[in-house]
């Protein structure tokens, strides 16, 4: 009973999960992201919508045509390749069939990575922007195990970074890297206040060139917290999601969604680098009030993006993205 206790609360340690993690939850190194190397089966990028590429490659398209694959027999149709046909089954039934294939297609993989200032916050174990890293580095490396190409935009709201799509493992690393150095940048610049009109203009932007890099038939991934969120941004992702497979990862901290539990009430100060605010811990009707806006909030950015046709999968930063993801948080787990 002792052990059991005592490893629950290792394993509930914030110091030896990082630990475990190579990372110290506020800044990124390459060697967190590379870790993710060996948890690529935790996660599933097989095609979900119809693909439109015109490239050969790993993935099966919904139309038939004269592909590797076989899939079905039926009977001969006047203009059907003769060198198709199933002699084994026309002898069987006496009327001609012909064999169908699928054709393969390439699927580019574009992830997009928000490390914007305001997602430089974290309250328990990482940073918002260090684990949206974490799941555009595993999503990075599955993408590479399956041969895909992997491509896409690092950016916060005063510079970005486009990559085009590569193969093999230098298109995983030339990611990587990039989120490292963007990362610092941000981290920099971080003691500079926060101009909102700024961080949703370049929002806005990076969703724009997203969407002129996106080529038809992509799985294309955006990671953020949708703070800066627009109704221009969401234009552009719903014209992405119209020729692409779209998957927005939500990022979040639980101290967004509901104030710390307090026996005794507490007056603090919180900012967001331009406005001060003061809460009262311990208050049930200032958390509730604080609980019911985040819902809000939240119920909002999610309506937007549903409508703008992309999946949404959510995490959170208060836990290793392996715990959520063997607990069935994403629904692209195997």
């Amino acid at each position: 009973m002792w052990f059991n206790q005592k490893k629950s609360n290792e394993q509930n340690d914030p110091q030896i999960l990082l630990d475990e993690l190579s990372s110290n939850g506020i800044e990124l190194s390459i060697e967190e992201l590379i870790r993710y190397q060996s948890k690529s089966s935790l996660i599933n990028l097989a095609a979900a919508k119809s693909l439109h590429g015109k490239m050969s490659g790993n993935y099966l398209a919904r139309s038939k045509g004269r592909g590797m694959e076989f899939d079905e027999v039926r009977h001969y149709q006047n203009g059907d390749d003769i060198r198709a046909i199933d002699w084994r089954v026309t002898a069987r039934t006496g009327e001609t069939h012909t064999k169908l294939f699928r054709e393969e297609v390439e699927r580019p993989v574009l992830i997009a990575t928000d490390l914007s200032t305001n997602m430089l916050f974290g309250s328990q174990l990482l940073f918002k922007s260090v684990q949206a890293a974490h799941v555009a580095a595993l999503v990075a490396w599955h993408a590479k195990s399956r041969g895909d190409r992997i491509g896409g935009v690092v950016f916060n709201q005063h510079s970005h970074t486009e990559l085009k799509p590569r193969s093999r493992q230098q298109g995983v690393l030339h990611y990587l890297h990039a989120l490292v150095k963007c990362h610092a940048e941000s981290s920099a610049a971080c003691s500079e206040p926060l101009d909102r009109e700024q961080a949703k203009l370049a929002f806005e932007q990076n969703c724009a060139r997203l969407r002129q890099l996106a080529k038809p038939g992509s799985l294309v991934y955006l990671l953020t917290d949708a703070f800066s969120l627009t109704d221009e941004a969401v234009r552009h992702l719903a014209s992405v999601s119209q020729h692409c497979e779209l998957v927005v990862c939500l990022l979040s901290d639980p101290l967004e969604q509901q104030l710390p539990e307090s026996e005794q009430k507490i007056s603090v100060t919180v900012t967001d680098g331009n406005e001060r605010q003061q809460l009262i811990l311990g208050d049930k009707a200032m958390a509730e009030k604080y609980h019911q806006h985040a819902m809000s909030l939240n119920d909002t950015i999610e309506q937007k993006l549903a409508k703008a046709g992309a999946r949404l999968l959510h995490f959170c930063a208060s836990e290793p993205l392996e715990t959520q993801l063997h607990r069935g948080v994403a629904s692209w787990i195997r």
